[in-house]
């Protein structure tokens, strides 16, 4: 039990001080929290996965580029440290040397204005592929590919298809360059054992309309889909014909660009969002797949690495995913680029040249030493 004269002590303690004013002051109020960072150039801001800003960005301006360029695709030549880019508009092809960072252009290209889903457009140079010795270039204003010489850089014999050329790819096995004609529903043949010429070989034609293409130069195999009915083709690059058909399953936009990783029998597919890891060995199997932002178009892989390059145009972020041996995709490193930019290749060092045409520009991303 509590006796009674406990209990009135701490009160007549607590009313002496308030008489003497002896009050304890409130605690200070905290400081206003920092505003969150900016977001990151094209795009929202989000948790960055490791090794995301690994990347020093520099800018590959395009001569006789005053604005907005169709550049469709790009392409590299690895052990020269070449860098391809068949510049539209310019009426031109621009050669960027890794090593010196100087820029040759090659003229004499012509150009177009042409009706396409978004109004009207001029068009020119559009694709390139390395062969041997050789660079072959497709133009959708002539619909030519043309032969230029890799050493002088110098622009050689062309021939004229029957429709414009989308993609262009070099098959060493048969000395051969494939053109990609959506427009007819087809792959043209060229003979290219004639160095710096070129001539109409055969036709392979297809269901739908070929998009992106990617080659096992070892096995002789020619990967392309068809955007159209949401397809993945495997051709015979000897026989000249299609002997298997995936299902890549990317949805109603269908699938994009190609890559492929010989040595494990891996293909890369790019949806319009993410990519996927098909098993070439057993099927067209789905092994894995990663989200890598919206406007995916042209991918890259570099083998030496195992590494995959993706650029996302509404993003407008860079994504570079490692790719394990069982096909296993995880991120390795991101980096903001600019909308618009849904192309790129990629260095045995892991630079990557994004294709900023909405700015008349390349984008060169070079890994942080």
């Amino acid at each position: 039990m509590v006796r009674r004269g406990m209990r009135t002590a701490p009160l007549l303690l607590l009313l002496s001080l308030v008489a003497c004013g002896e009050t304890t002051p409130p605690p200070a109020a905290p400081p206003p929290a920092p505003p969150p960072p900016p977001a990151a150039p094209g795009g929202p801001s989000a948790p960055a996965p490791a090794g995301a800003g690994r990347f020093t960005t520099t800018v590959i301006a395009l001569p006789g580029a005053t604005g907005s360029v169709s550049l469709d695709y790009l392409a590299i030549d690895r052990a020269a440290g070449r860098v391809w880019i068949p510049a539209g508009e310019t009426g031109s092809v621009d050669v960027f040397d890794v090593a010196t960072g100087k820029v040759t252009r090659i003229e004499g290209f012509p150009i177009a204005e042409r009706e396409g889903h978004a109004g009207k457009r001029v068009v020119g140079p559009s694709s390139a592929t390395v062969g041997e010795g050789f660079v072959f270039v497709g133009n959708r204003a002539s619909s030519e590919v043309c032969a230029i010489d890799a050493a002088r850089l110098v622009k050689g014999a062309c021939v004229t298809l029957p429709s414009p050329p989308d993609g262009l790819q070099y098959v060493a096995a048969t000395q051969e360059v494939w053109a990609t004609t959506p427009r007819d529903k087809a792959i043209l043949v060229l003979d290219a054992a004639t160095p710096g010429k070129l001539a109409i070989k055969s036709k392979i034609t297809l269901e739908g309309a070929p998009e992106g293409y990617a080659i096992d130069q070892a096995r002789g195999v020619f990967y392309t889909n068809l955007e159209d009915l949401n397809k993945t083709l495997v051709l015979d690059v000897r026989g000249h014909r299609v002997t298997a058909t995936w299902d890549p399953r990317c949805g109603a936009e269908g699938p994009r660009g190609l890559a492929v990783d010989p040595a494990k029998g891996f293909l890369f597919v790019a949806c319009t969002d993410l990519v996927k890891v098909l098993d070439a060995a057993h099927g067209g199997a789905q092994l894995s797949q990663l989200v890598a932002g919206e406007g995916i178009d042209n991918i890259d892989y570099v083998d030496a690495r195992a590494e995959l390059f993706v650029a996302a145009g509404k993003a407008g972020t860079l994504t570079v995913a490692h790719v394990d041996e069982k096909g296993a995709l995880s991120i390795a490193a991101t980096a903001p680029t600019a909308p618009g930019t849904r192309v790129v290749v990629a260095g045995r060092d892991g630079a990557a040249y994004v294709a900023d045409g909405k700015q008349g520009r390349v984008l060169a991303l070079t890994p942080a030493p």
